[in-house]
């Protein structure tokens, strides 16, 4: 087994909880860290029946939390005396349109999923620099592409594919690999973890509410052939070991799909079409 350290943020469900068990699975020192430890239960058991209870330690992280951030990563390295790896995993979720949001909403959505990557980022570096570790960074396709009514929470992922890109040829000079996971959808407690109250929704959608309800059911679709965290996060794992991590991997040959649509639309009309036929009933 491998001394190897690795913290991983936002880990009480969904692909953070998998990662988590994946990476002690591989032979990892796994710090897992969540805001309410109130939630690590489910955790520690899926830790504990996949035989690698010993190597998952769960700490109180809250990555807008500044002086939280500072305490975890100096408890890590007092008792490991290393920090190999962290995997930027903590986000929340937020649908809505701007004109019946406000910009605090925004900010929020800016503050847990831009913000807190930022910060953990940060405090970090020193740490993989010394080990010359690896910075992994679970994005989202809607970090590439926009999605109707995910305004905030795409700026959010947009932004954080901006840094990271730009942050990875630097890092690269003193030995730091960097890297971002996009998933698509994911059946985890994330989608809950949004809180819709769907009728509330429709009802306060005014002209909005035709285009709301198409997107809703459409997504509700898409969820019920989602990947598994499992399946998410395993290449969370192939970033922690290969030998030369790229820069950007997707989670399936789905989310590879939809992120090449982007990659290949210059002048933006394909990615239109696309998202367009998710708020439409007449497009296709």
């Amino acid at each position: 087994m491998s001394d190897k350290t690795v913290v991983i943020t936002g880990t009480s469900s969904g692909i953070g909880l998998a990662a988590a068990v994946a990476a002690a699975r591989a032979g990892w020192q796994v710090v897992a860290t969540m805001r309410d430890l109130g939630k690590a239960e489910p955790l520690r058991k899926a830790a504990a029946d996949a035989g690698v209870g010993e190597r998952v330690r769960v700490k109180r992280l809250d990555v807008v939390d500044p002086e939280s951030i500072a305490a975890c990563l100096a408890e890590v390295i007092a008792e490991y005396g290393r920090l190999d790896a962290v995997v930027n995993n903590a986000g929340a979720g937020q649908v809505g349109t701007i004109e019946q949001g406000t910009v605090d909403d925004v900010r929020a959505a800016m503050e847990v999923n831009f913000f807190g990557v930022v910060q953990v980022t940060r405090a970090a570096l020193p740490h993989l620099r010394a080990r010359g570790g690896r910075l992994i960074t679970v994005t989202s396709v809607g970090g590439v592409i926009g999605q109707p009514f995910n305004e905030a929470y795409c700026a959010a992922k947009f932004a954080v594919e901006g840094f990271m890109e730009s942050l990875a040829p630097v890092a690269a000079t003193v030995g730091v690999d960097v890297t971002v996971v996009e998933p698509g959808a994911v059946a985890s407690e994330f989608v809950a973890n949004v809180s819709l109250d769907v009728p509330a929704l429709l009802a306060a959608a005014g002209p909005y509410a035709p285009a709301l309800r198409s997107y809703i059911e459409r997504t509700q679709a898409s969820f019920s052939g989602a990947q598994s965290p499992a399946e998410a996060a395993a290449p969370v794992v192939e970033a922690l070991t290969a030998e030369r991590p790229p820069l950007r991997m997707q989670t399936s040959d789905w989310a590879r799909d939809f992120v090449a649509t982007k990659l290949g639309d210059l002048d933006g009309s394909a990615v239109q079409n696309l998202t367009g036929a998710w708020v439409s009933r007449t497009m296709s």
